[in-house]
C-alpha cells in the first residue's frame, strides 16, 4: 500500500516546458477531417487539428505549461484526496477507480490550481482534467476551487479557470452536488472583493460545474465547438423524447444565444489572457496637464438645422468603432446579455485609452449596407441595453471609467423588443447609469434618437460633437404628429432644437467637441484626435471626485434640468376659472350648394 507520501511523488510531476509535451489523445488522423496527425505541429503542441481546428482533449498540466510564464507555476494543495465517504461502489468500488484515474492521468484528483504569472501579471490558475473520472466535482475538486478563490482574495490576484467536466461526481452523492454551492459562493465573495474572474469553457463542460462557478466569471469565453449545457444532449433527447437540432449544444450555440463573450482557439488563447489581464488589471493615471488638452469651441453653424440633420446621419460618417479603433489600443469587445442574446447594435468592450483602461458602451449603425442591415442601424434591442448593463457593472467592480458613444435613431421598436421588455430596459439602464460610482463622460457622435440614446446618456459629462443631433423624436416623427406628413420633416426641425448648440444652450450637453473642416466623415483620423483629447480632458476632471461625490453630482445634474415657472396664486385662479367655463356651440358650415 502506498503512502500519501509516494502517491504525491509519483503523481505531482511539476511543469516543464522543457519536456516534449504529452497529449491526452495521442492519435495519428483527426476524428473529424480525417487529416493526418503525425506531422503536424498544431497538433503537437497544442492539441488541435491543422485543416479543421478540432480541439482534442488536453491533459491539465499541459495547459498550464501552454498558458504560464516558464517555470512561474506554484501549485496549491497538493495533498488533497478523496476519502470516499459514501463507500460506493457498483461494477468496482469508488476506491479503485480514483486509482485508476490517478495512474493514468498522474493527478491525485481532477483539479490542479496555483499561483503563476502570465505575461508578467500575477494570477490563480484552476485547471479541471476531464481525463481525471470526466473532470467530476467531488469534495477535492471543490475544495480546490473553493480555496483557489479564497486564495485570489487573499493575494489580491485575479483568477482564471479553465474547465472541462461530465458534472457533479455520483460516486460523493449530495457531498458531490452541494460543492455547486460552495464554489458560487466562493466565486461570489472574489466579485465582492473587486477582483477579476475569467472563465474558460473548454469540451466538455456540462452539469455542476456549467451551473455554478464556470459561469459566474466576469468575462466568460470557451473554445470552439466545445460541448456546453447544463444536461447533455443524450441526456437530454433520452429524458425528454425530443430530437434537438444540430449544434444546440456548442459554443458557438451558447455566444449566438448571449451567454459567451467570446470563442478563443487554443492557440491563440495565452495572447487573449495577457490582452485581458493588462486591461483588467493595470490601472494608470490620465495625464494631469489638462490645459493642452482642451478643445476650442467651435462657431454656430453655418448650415441649417435640417442641413444638420443630414449631416449627421450621412452614411459615411464615422460610427463608433471607427472611433473606438482610432482613439483606443488593445480594443476587446464583450458579447451577449447572459440572458437572450448578443445585439449586435450595441458595442461593448474594454479598452486602452492612454495607458488607462476604460469601458466603452456605443451604439454602432455599421460602417456599410451589410453591416447596417445586421446592426439595424445602431437600433439596440433590450438584449442591447442588458448588455451594457453588464459592462457597466464590470467597471464599477474594477473601478474603471465608462464611456459611451450615443449615435442611434432610436431603439428598436419592433415586436421582439416589446416582448423581451424594451421599456423594462431602458428604465434599469438608465437606473444603472445614475448610481454608477465611476466617472462616466457620453459623446453624441452621430444621431442621438429618444429614448433609445438617453439610456447612456446618464452621465458626469456630456460632449456632442458639432455635427451630431439630440432629438426628443425624430424630425419625421414629429412632423407625422404634427402636420400628419412625415415629408414635411424639415419644416418641423428648427422647433425641436436639436443641434449640438441648441442642446449646449438648453443645459442638456456640456462640452461641443469641434469636427475637422468639412464635417468628420471628410478626416476621420482628425475627428477621432480631437474627440480623444476632449474625452482625457473630461475624464482628468471628473477622476478627482471620490464615488460618492460623482453620485451625488450626478443626480444634481440631471435634477435641476428643465425649464419651468411657478405662478402666482390668483394667476393660477383665473386660469382655471377661464378653463372652467363652457366652450361656445361650433355652428356646422352650411353645405355646399349644387
Amino acid at each position: 500500500m502506498k503512502t500519501l507520501t509516494d502517491l504525491i511523488q509519483l503523481f505531482q510531476r511539476p511543469v516543464d516546458h522543457d519536456h516534449e509535451p504529452v497529449l491526452a489523445e495521442q492519435r495519428t488522423t483527426c476524428t473529424e477531417c480525417s487529416a493526418d496527425l503525425t506531422k503536424q505541429d498544431t497538433y503537437r503542441y497544442f492539441a488541435v487539428c491543422e485543416r479543421c481546428r478540432h480541439h482534442f482533449t488536453l491533459p491539465a498540466r499541459r495547459r498550464i505549461e501552454l498558458l504560464a510564464d516558464r517555470s512561474s507555476f506554484k501549485e496549491y494543495q497538493r495533498r488533497l484526496v478523496s476519502s470516499d465517504p459514501l463507500t460506493f461502489s457498483d461494477r468496482i468500488s469508488y476506491r479503485q477507480r480514483l486509482d485508476e484515474a490517478r495512474r493514468r492521468t498522474g493527478l491525485l484528483d481532477a483539479v490542479v490550481s496555483g499561483t503563476c504569472t502570465i505575461g508578467g501579471h500575477d494570477v490563480v490558475l484552476a485547471v479541471v482534467d476531464f481525463e481525471f473520472m470526466g473532470g467530476s466535482m467531488g469534495s477535492v475538486v471543490g475544495e480546490k476551487i473553493t480555496a483557489a478563490f479564497e486564495l485570489a482574495v487573499d493575494k489580491r490576484f485575479p483568477i482564471i479557470t479553465i474547465v472541462s467536466s461530465g458534472g457533479a461526481r455520483m460516486q460523493e452523492g449530495m457531498l458531490s452536488l452541494v460543492q455547486m454551492a460552495k464554489t458560487s459562493s466562493a466565486a461570489q465573495r472574489l466579485h465582492r472583493a473587486g477582483l477579476p474572474f475569467v472563465s474558460i469553457l473548454t469540451n466538455p463542460t456540462t452539469g455542476g460545474i456549467c451551473a455554478s462557478f464556470a459561469n459566474l466569471g466576469d468575462i466568460t469565453i470557451a473554445e470552439p465547438r466545445a460541448l456546453i449545457g447544463f444536461a447533455g444532449p443524450r441526456v437530454v433527447e433520452q429524458t425528454t423524447g425530443q430530437k434537438l437540432p444540430p449544434g444546440s449544444h456548442t459554443a458557438e450555440f451558447q455566444y449566438q444565444y448571449g451567454l459567451l463573450d467570446e470563442i478563443v482557439d487554443r492557440a491563440e488563447l495565452r495572447n487573449y489572457l495577457m490582452r485581458i489581464l493588462s486591461l483588467l488589471c493595470v490601472t494608470r493615471r490620465f495625464p494631469r496637464d489638462t490645459n493642452r488638452l482642451r478643445v476650442q469651441k467651435p462657431a454656430e453653424p453655418d448650415e441649417s438645422p435640417w442641413e444638420l440633420v443630414r449631416l449627421a446621419r450621412r452614411p459615411d460618417r464615422p460610427t463608433a468603432l471607427a472611433y473606438i479603433r482610432r482613439m483606443t489600443n488593445n480594443w476587446t469587445e464583450l458579447h451577449g446579455d447572459r440572458l437572450h442574446a448578443d445585439d449586435p447594435a450595441t458595442v461593448c468592450g474594454i479598452a486602452e485609452l492612454e495607458g488607462q483602461s476604460v469601458v466603452i458602451i456605443s451604439q454602432e449603425r455599421g460602417a456599410d449596407l451589410a453591416e447596417r442591415t445586421e446592426r439595424r442601424g445602431g437600433r439596440p434591442r433590450p438584449e442591447g441595453f442588458r448588455k451594457a448593463q453588464r459592462a457597466m457593472a464590470l467597471a464599477a467592480k474594477l473601478h474603471l471609467p465608462v464611456i459611451s458613444l450615443i449615435d442611434t435613431p432610436g431603439a428598436d421598436p419592433g415586436f421582439m423588443s416589446e416582448q423581451h421588455g424594451l421599456a423594462r430596459s431602458i428604465a434599469t439602464t438608465l437606473a444603472t447609469m445614475s448610481d454608477l460610482p465611476v466617472p462616466i463622460i457620453s459623446v453624441i457622435i452621430g444621431e442621438g434618437g429618444s429614448g433609445g440614446a438617453l439610456a447612456l446618456g446618464v452621465a458626469d459629462r456630456i460632449l456632442m460633437l458639432e455635427h451630431s443631433i439630440y432629438s426628443v423624436i425624430a424630425p419625421e416623427g414629429a412632423a407625422a404628429i404634427i402636420y400628419r406628413d412625415a415629408s414635411r420633416a424639415e419644416d418641423v426641425t428648427g422647433a425641436l432644437k436639436l443641434t449640438a448648440h441648441d442642446c449646449k444652450q438648453l443645459g442638456v450637453v456640456d462640452t461641443i467637441v469641434p469636427e475637422p473642416e468639412g464635417a468628420a466623415h471628410a478626416s476621420p483620423d482628425e475627428a477621432a484626435r480631437l474627440l480623444k483629447s476632449a474625452l482625457l480632458y473630461e475624464l482628468a476632471t471628473v477622476r478627482r471626485r471620490t464615488p460618492e461625490k460623482l453620485v451625488e453630482e450626478r443626480y444634481r445634474k440631471f435634477r435641476k434640468m428643465g425649464r419651468f415657472e411657478t405662478m402666482r396664486s390668483w394667476d393660477v385662479s383665473r386660469l382655471l376659472d377661464r378653463l372652467a367655463r363652457p366652450r361656445p356651440e361650433r355652428s356646422e358650415p352650411a353645405p355646399p350648394s349644387i
